[in-house]
């Protein structure tokens, strides 16, 4: 009796690890998939940037400094090696495309050219999609995180070497400021 006992413990602490462990897999394989979504967002807005970069450029001489910030931010978003650097790199970029939409205002032309609305048009969708697929990678994080941190899946995380992810997070105080319109 005691043998059938030890042995059912046994049993139900390995289907205990077991599950626990594939949880853990599926969580961290949903943040995974929504993080590649959110990148194909960024990847579709990355390779517009060029084509906005030469359509401002024939209108707008005098704002090369704006334009070169695009271009480099854009380069930090290519340069990035890990998953941090680009959540900090793309954050950077969406503040420089502000600046360069902000830009626009200056130049009635350049407003109504039809490539530059297509073009602006197509970025603020994607930017759309971005903070969606931002929101759901997120959320997907959470979980996971809740998972690793919380008892009693938290010593099976420890165990198989499962460490919390990071969130997409606005990288700089500037950015959470109230946007100053004057016209």
């Amino acid at each position: 009796m005691l043998v059938i006992i030890i042995i059912a413990i046994i049993v139900i602490i390995g289907i205990f690890l077991g599950t626990s462990y594939n949880s853990l897999i599926r969580l961290r394989n949903n943040a995974k998939e929504a993080f590649s979504t959110m990148d194909v967002y960024l990847k579709k807005r990355f390779d517009l940037i060029p084509n906005l970069v030469e359509t401002v450029k024939g209108y707008a001489k005098h704002e090369s400094k704006t334009l070169e910030s695009v271009i480099e931010a854009r380069n930090m978003v290519a340069n990035a090696t890990d998953t941090n650097g680009q959540m900090e790199a793309e954050n950077v970029l969406t503040g420089t495309l502000k600046s360069l939409f902000a830009v626009s205002e200056n130049y009635p032309d350049l407003k109504a050219n039809q490539n530059f609305i297509n073009l602006q048009n197509q970025i603020t969708q994607l930017e759309s999609e971005i903070s969606e697929s931002r929101k759901y990678y997120n959320a997907t994080v959470k979980a996971f995180n809740n998972a690793v941190e919380t008892f009693p899946k938290n010593l099976i995380a420890k165990m198989f070497g499962f460490k919390p992810m990071n969130m997409f997070e606005v990288a700089s105080d500037a950015e959470r400021q109230t946007v100053k319109v004057s016209f």
